[in-house]
């Protein structure tokens, strides 16, 4: 199903389920989508995608922790090649109507925390097994695409409130000033207040980790009261996203991948 989900291929969940529960000696439909939301989970902690619909959900059997990734192998051509893919503009009917609710948290395991975020200093893939959706984080085209979207949003919402002055003056501080700057789109309320704009965006669904640079965590917490992050996900086809407002350790649990060791 995640192979048939990368290609874009249509597929069948409750079918997938009923043939599965055909050979799993009477396991309900309940229990049978508890597993997928397991393996979504395990997904998460070995930095792939996880499928589309199957929230992530934590206690996990460490048996499922050892399986799981003899079945990847063969998918990681695949998932590499997309998460590297190049990324068009995303053409939506009404930008106004993309911005969703937060999702509820995940329910914690060893690996997942809430929203599965993963806070580092530098964005560089770890010894180990290759973490895809840490290479998602490096696509700039990607990146590009989700500020130009969130860029054409704040436009269009402050133009929607009477506010065209203040729409003509949004910026995108990550081309006009750089990285350093702390976010990346300096926009403003209907009352002309400043609003920060950090923009994380993904292929996939909207429980996949997203990485905040330690940069970006510290300015969070000194602009609480302008600060938002915006967190678009699907967005290959139907781009969405939500807002984490103030500073960002209220709304997840950062769990570091990167140290920096001193003498």
């Amino acid at each position: 199903m995640l192979a048939t989900e990368i290609r874009g291929e249509p597929f069948n969940k409750a079918a997938h389920n009923r043939t599965l529960r055909r050979k799993l000696n009477g396991r309900s439909r309940g229990a049978v989508e508890r597993k997928h939301q397991n393996i979504s989970a395990v997904l998460i902690e070995l930095g792939r995608p996880y499928i589309n619909g199957y929230k992530p959900l934590g206690n996990v059997q460490r048996m499922l922790r050892e399986i799981l990734p003899e079945y990847l192998a063969e998918l990681d051509d695949l998932v590499a090649a997309d998460v590297r893919a190049p990324q068009d503009r995303a053409v939506v009917d009404d930008v106004l109507q993309i911005m969703v609710e937060p999702p509820a948290p995940t329910q914690a395991s060893a690996g997942v925390s809430r929203y599965a975020v993963r806070g580092i200093d530098a964005v560089r893939d770890r010894a180990g097994p290759i973490d895809h959706l840490h290479r998602e984080a490096l696509n700039r085209a990607l990146g590009d695409a989700g500020e130009d979207l969130v860029m054409e949003f704040e436009r269009a919402r402050l133009r929607n409130v009477g506010e065209e002055r203040l729409a003509e003056k949004v910026e995108q501080v990550s081309k006009t000033v750089g990285d350093q700057a702390g976010f990346d789109i300096r926009s403003y309320d209907a009352n002309g207040r400043d609003r920060f704009i950090e923009v994380k965006t993904t292929r996939y669904g909207k429980y996949t980790p997203f990485y905040i640079s330690a940069g970006e965590v510290r300015f969070s917490g000194t602009h609480a009261d302008a600060y938002h992050l915006y967190r678009l996900f699907e967005f290959r086809r139907s781009p969405r996203f939500f807002v984490l407002p103030g500073e960002v350790g209220r709304h997840v649990r950062l769990q570091p991948t990167n140290y920096r060791a001193h003498l």
